[in-house]
């Protein structure tokens, strides 16, 4: 699936340098305001220690885990709504995001200038929500002569001209549109609008070294995940042994990228079921609710269109009884119809017609 989610903040706030460690794209990261005009894509995988238990019961070629897929934007200003620091350009790549990913300066850094000449984290997300409320404010102010116009010509799109009156006082009173109280139908009907504000978000606290592992309050009622840029950027140039040694002396189980990677994830909306044999071993994404055939259209269209049923064993079961000849001796190897609901980890095999 490509499902993206975009990093996102003031400028300097390290989001290229996060970017670079996830991806090791090498995207330029540099000390002044603007490094990125064009925004970097890179596809990261999400860590999944599932995947290696089931290898070690199949002996695949290959492990392939799920991926997220991530956007470094450039640094964001007060201003941008009204095309400060071409805000405007920059506020059009986020709209093409899935959710967003917003890293909050926390190090204190002297040689790296902020934009605002001190580091506030508070202040710094306050600037960023208000521009993106205001962006929004501006793309519903120009829709809602149109939607007037629309409502008066049908009455069934009277609905939609008054739920953007409803969110448009929602956003005037400082409140992302994610955080009103809507209904599926009035989300529904605003989502062609492609508000910013109606995306999920995370916070990455950019944190100084000896700060990954303390507890940070929440950041506008989310808990933020504390990163330190400087130590993923110094992990990704290590070799896989001497990076689980140096996160063993930091005190940490896992790096701040494996857990950010995770948390994209799960912000969009995504779960992984497995495929497992010799050739591979692999997770492949959906969201979560899917049913089998289109879980089953993941791999191929041509799945989804001749579904016939699908072969299931919970990961628990595929595990512990050694596999799909253990499972299927078990009773454990269900077969399961158009109207499964695919739960996370499921090990799947499909019947289908071509």
């Amino acid at each position: 699936m490509a499902l993206s989610i975009g990093i996102v903040g003031l400028p300097n706030v390290g989001k290229s340098t996060l970017f670079n460690a996830l991806t090791s794209a090498g995207a330029l990261a540099a000390n002044y305001p603007f490094a990125t005009i064009e925004p970097n894509v890179g596809v990261v995988p999400v860590p999944d220690a599932r995947l290696e238990e089931l290898a070690k019961i199949d002996h695949p070629a290959q492990i392939v885990p799920a991926t997220v897929e991530f956007v470094d934007i450039a640094g964001l200003v007060a201003g941008a709504s009204r095309g400060e620091g071409l805000g405007n350009q920059f506020l059009a790549n986020i709209r093409e995001t899935d959710a967003i990913c917003e890293v909050v300066r926390f190090f204190s850094d002297p040689d790296v200038v902020h934009v605002d000449g001190k580091v506030n984290p508070s202040s710094d997300v306050e600037t960023i929500k208000t521009e993106l409320i205001l962006a929004d404010i501006a793309t519903i102010d120009k829709a809602l002569p149109r939607l007037e116009k629309d409502a008066r010509r049908d009455k069934a799109l009277a609905f939609k001209f008054e739920t953007a009156k409803k969110v448009l006082d929602g956003l005037n009173e400082g409140h992302r549109a994610r955080t009103l109280d809507l209904s599926d139908e009035e989300r529904e009907a605003i989502y062609d609008l492609h508000l910013l504000t109606s995306k999920p978000i995370l916070y990455v606290a950019n944190v100084d070294e000896d700060q990954v592992t303390a507890e940070l309050a929440e950041i506008d009622g989310c808990a933020p995940v504390p990163i330190s840029a400087k130590i993923e950027a110094d992990l990704a140039d290590m070799d896989p042994e001497d990076a689980a040694m140096f996160l063993e002396e930091m005190g940490l189980e896992e790096s701040g990228l494996a857990r950010l990677a995770r948390e994209a994830y799960a912000l969009l909306g995504l779960q992984s079921y497995f495929t497992s044999g010799e050739k591979e071993t692999k997770a492949w994404t959906i969201p979560i609710g899917a049913k089998a055939p289109q879980a089953a259209g993941v791999i191929h269209s041509d799945f989804e269109r001749g579904f016939i049923k699908a072969e299931t064993a919970s990961y628990e079961d595929y595990v512990s009884l050694g596999g799909e000849k253990g499972c299927r001796e078990a009773g454990k190897l269900r077969q399961e119809g158009k109207e499964y609901v695919v739960q996370d980890g499921d090990v799947m095999h499909f019947k289908f017609n071509v």
